[in-house]
């Protein structure tokens, strides 16, 4: 096979047989010679050898180097790699290939560029077609813990802090979203990548970005502080619509501006709520401690909070914080930043059924 048919396996697996930019990236990302093997797998080293005519410490050698990048991924025991598969979806190799150990976000920027024209232009319409058509919510919205922590009745699958109790294994990862933003010089209004990782990954997830070196493994004290900064930041918790502790690999703590999973919605002009799942919870404004400050407008990633004249306001000329119930997702973002009026808090407004039980 020669590499020119090789890159056409390779977008043919990922589903994108036409796409210029995805065979751009492809080209840009791997070496005619690693297409290749990319493209003769999955197996083993040996069989890729035999498919290819390469030596076996050569392609033994490409594809540790393939794993590493992101690009391929082995079966079984991430740290006894002896069979080998191609990324099954593009959003396993957008996750993966964008977080690798040492990628930087100024010396590999025509690597996100390429990447970042490939998810505007191909791949971000495609998902939020696929998001606004689908008969399920692909994820639910999980309020910051310190908005909700004195508050009676809390479900543990609504507790950030006990969903992260009950995983085996947490490490952080940098966000490919956030690098790649950050990358194209379309900076994440709410927080620095670079600076400081946000996305978690737990259990087989954490073993993976261990494996290849690209995270760091925290503890849970650790990773409970690190929750906090990530509610201070303003970003938004989200996990599986079920009540189930376990079960993901990844929490990711989102952004409007950045996300894979709200920008394709954007682009397309569909409501989250397609999407996500709001949680129990509402934000609610103390309009006598409110002091106008325009602080939750800002945090609010909903469009939920606006500034009104108080009713029954004769000659005061200040503005009042009010939260739309009906846009509200309760993710209590804006109650964390509130912390000098401490005028907004959460209020409980759907019962426990509002979160179901894992489908058997």
């Amino acid at each position: 096979m020669t590499a020119e048919d090789s890159y056409q396996v390779l977008l043919n697996n990922l589903k994108y047989p036409a796409s210029k930019r995805l065979r751009a990236l492809l080209e840009y990302l791997l070496s005619p010679e690693q297409a290749q093997m990319a493209a003769a797998l999955p197996g083993t080293p040996e069989e890729v050898a035999q498919k290819t005519g390469f030596d076996l410490e050569t392609v033994k050698k490409e594809l540790e180097a393939l794993f590493y990048a992101g690009v391929i991924f082995p079966k079984g025991d991430f740290n006894d790699r002896q069979y080998y598969r191609l990324a099954r979806s593009i959003g396993q190799f957008h996750d993966a290939s964008q977080a690798p150990k040492g990628i930087d976000v100024v010396k590999d920027r025509e690597f996100y560029r390429l990447w970042h024209d490939f998810v505007m232009n191909e791949w971000y319409p495609d998902r939020g077609k696929a998001f606004a058509e689908s008969s399920q919510h692909m994820a639910r919205i999980v309020p910051a813990y310190q908005s909700i922590k004195d508050l009676p009745d809390i479900l543990p699958s609504e507790d950030i802090r006990e969903i992260f109790k009950a995983q085996r294994r947490i490490a952080v990862v940098p966000c490919s979203c956030r690098y790649r933003t950050t990358a194209v010089d379309e900076h994440c209004s709410h927080t620095a990548e670079e600076e400081k990782w946000h996305c978690f990954q737990f259990n087989r997830g954490a073993d993976y970005a261990m494996a290849r070196e690209a995270g760091k493994e925290l503890s849970l004290d650790e990773a409970l502080a690190l929750l906090d900064i990530v509610e201070e930041d303003g970003l938004l918790h989200t996990w599986q619509n079920n009540s189930e502790l376990t079960g993901m690999t990844v929490s990711c703590q989102c952004c409007r501006d950045c996300c894979m999973n709200t920008v394709p919605m954007d682009i397309i002009k569909e409501p989250l709520d397609k999407m996500w799942v709001k949680s129990r919870f509402i934000a609610v404004v103390d309009e006598k401690a409110c002091i106008g400050c325009q602080t939750c407008v800002d945090r609010c990633q909903f469009d939920a909070i606006e500034m009104v004249k108080s009713e029954g306001a004769t000659k005061s000329k200040k503005l009042k914080a009010r939260v739309n119930p009906e846009t509200c997702f309760g993710c209590g973002v804006c109650v964390v930043g509130c912390d000098k009026a401490q005028a907004l808090s959460m209020k409980l407004v759907r019962p426990p059924d509002h979160i179901p039980a894992k489908a058997a």
